[in-house]
């Protein structure tokens, strides 16, 4: 998952988000250096201006005065929000004499905007990969699953949202460089299908119990003008299945262009592939200890099999919500984090249109208050064969530490954290490695700290999910940079790491669109690191809270920069 996450709630008189500074729409962030409430103002008004150019953005994190807008996706578009972000890096880095915490504040905005000017600039994304855009926007799951507002206020954000979608529709086509690789058409005719598919058809029976006859027609009228757009952009995409290439990889220069500008690693190809080979066989080293205890005398495969075919009899949704309390008071139990708040995660299968990922979560943003995230759980594609689709649904210790991933202490509790960090940039803007790579850490912390009480299976279950991210990482610098093909990489998910059919062959294609999907791994390798480091004069493993309280609390921020204030060094530095 790629997640993003302070400006006052003017529009909906319902809202109940947070409030910071307001600041006049679409002011321009001032750009001489003064004092530091002139840094504050200038980090209000880039926040208000990005919300503008990118209110998907804004929506998502719960700032609902941009209800009902997309992005301007035309070349016009693009180019003004790419003279945004490179006057945000040129202006923000005009601040000195900052406090220390204004400083780091200053450093994270500029390597976020930094971030979005090689995914638009150096990858081009907006023009060749249908990913920018069915995760950039199109989604418009905030208004249905989010209750911020009564239902009537939400259809009519909806029914603004599904009014911008054809104009959406035709900037994607129109920006799209054909002939594309074969997993992106894919990938696009899944997510825009999906999308039109659910346009008019779940997102209408969500709001069917509304009361007005006048708002349903409405409703129903913008959503089939949506759903259409959707589904010509994806019978578009069809006509090029033909001509689809296998042209997918960045290359090595590019590709460690993007560790340095978007999470500051700046060390050498053959170190970070190193750096993941170690850690896989690391991983298999454990997988054989442990399967020799779970499955004596057998196999790897055969352990595996074992692993797989414990099921979670009441099925992955059910047995995922019951998983969620207990997790919850084990880390409460082992004083491994403060949890704060009362907010509530809850269990739901995924919508059609977003099952490229078996399990991720949705937490609501920085301004809103008292919205529960939902945790997704995707089921098997329905065109597998039933053996196939047996396969990818997960055994229950598998589920086990994917709950822990999204939910607890993962994903869940890191978003309570940094919603309530005192930056508001630390509160919006969440990089991949930082989020992500919080997550997968804790699924090894976990069983450390005695998840399990030591049984053999649970062990197998959090190995095969660390198994499964290095064979992400090794499959992202090989397919992108070492010549590796998508075939290959399916090969090694099966072969090296141990991954059903399913499996390998869904991971292996998302590598190709996604190609910064090394970062669970990268990520979890400079948080153990820094653990360590950190704790080496502070107790050890009895200072586990207090880092992890420390960490957290920083909010969203390259891994390096948050090593940079904890180990209190000279420059930020990937360290694993």
């Amino acid at each position: 998952m790629t997640l993003l996450t302070g400006i006052a709630c003017l529009a909906l008189s319902a809202c109940t988000t947070a409030t910071a500074p307001p600041v006049a729409e679409n002011s321009p962030p001032p750009t001489q250096p003064a004092s530091q409430a002139a840094w504050k103002d200038f980090v209000q008004a880039t926040i208000q201006q990005w919300f503008t150019l990118d209110p998907s953005t804004a929506v998502y994190q719960g700032d609902h005065r941009f209800d009902g807008k997309l992005p301007d996706w035309s070349e016009a578009g693009l180019a003004t929000r790419i003279a945004f972000l490179r006057s945000v890096v040129s202006d923000a880095g005009a601040y000195t004499n900052l406090s220390p915490q204004d400083a780091m504040e200053r450093d994270n905005l500029v390597s976020y905007a930094r971030r979005e000017l090689f995914w638009i600039v150096d990858a081009d994304r907006p023009h060749n990969n249908p990913d920018w855009y069915i995760t950039g926007g199109l989604d418009p799951n905030v208004y249905v699953s989010r209750e911020y507002a009564d239902k009537p206020t939400r259809m009519r954000a909806m029914i603004n949202f599904f009014n911008a979608v054809p104009t959406a529709a035709a900037n994607i086509r129109a920006n799209l460089k054909t002939p594309l690789p074969a997993s992106f058409v894919k990938y696009g005719v899944a997510g825009f299908g999906g999308f039109a598919e659910y346009y008019r058809g779940d997102a209408r029976t969500a709001f069917a119990d509304v009361a007005d006859p006048a708002l349903q027609a409405e409703f129903k009228a913008s959503s089939e003008k949506a759903g259409q757009a959707m589904a010509d952009l994806t019978a578009w995409l069809k006509t090029q299945q033909a001509s689809a290439t296998q042209n997918f990889p960045m290359g090595a220069d590019r590709f460690s262009k993007m560790l340095k500008e978007t999470e500051m690693v700046d060390l050498p190809l053959d170190q970070i592939e190193a750096i993941g080979r170690a850690d896989l066989k690391r991983n298999q080293e454990a997988l054989k200890l442990a399967c020799a205890r779970y499955t004596p005398g057998k196999s790897i495969a055969q352990c595996f099999d074992k692993l797989n075919a414990d099921k979670p009899k009441e099925g992955p949704v059910a047995a995922a919500a019951a998983q969620i309390p207990e997790l919850t008071a084990f880390v409460r139990e082992k004083d491994l984090a403060t949890i704060p708040g009362t907010e509530q995660a809850l269990v739901r299968e995924s919508p059609p249109y977003n099952r490229q990922n078996s399990a991720y979560i949705d937490p609501p943003g920085p301004f809103e208050k008292g919205i529960p995230s939902i945790y997704y759980i995707s089921p098997p594609d329905p065109a597998w064969s039933k053996q196939k689709q047996q396969d990818y649904i997960p055994g229950k210790n598998d589920l086990l530490f994917t709950s822990v991933h999204e939910v607890m202490p993962g994903h869940f509790l890191q978003f309570l954290h940094s919603n309530r960090a005192p930056s508001w940039i630390a509160r919006i803007f969440v990089p991949y490695a930082y989020a992500e790579g919080w997550a997968h850490y804790t699924e090894e912390m976990m069983w450390e700290a005695g998840l399990g009480n030591g049984d053999a299976g649970v062990h197998v279950g959090q190995i095969s999910n660390a198994l499964l991210r290095d064979c992400r990482f090794l499959s992202a610098v090989g397919m992108h940079a070492r010549g590796m093909t998508q075939a290959q990489s399916q090969e090694m998910f099966e072969k090296e790491c141990y991954q059903t059919e399913g499996t390998a062959e869904q991971q292996a294609a998302r590598g190709t669109y996604d190609p910064a999907y090394l970062n669970y791994t990268l990520g979890k390798l400079m948080i153990r690191k820094l653990r360590d480091d950190w704790t080496a004069t502070r107790g050890g493993k009895a200072a586990w809270k207090s880092f992890h309280d420390t960490f957290l609390g920083f909010g969203g921020a390259p891994i390096p920069l948050i090593r940079q204030q904890m180990m209190n060094e000279p420059e930020p530095r990937a360290v694993f």
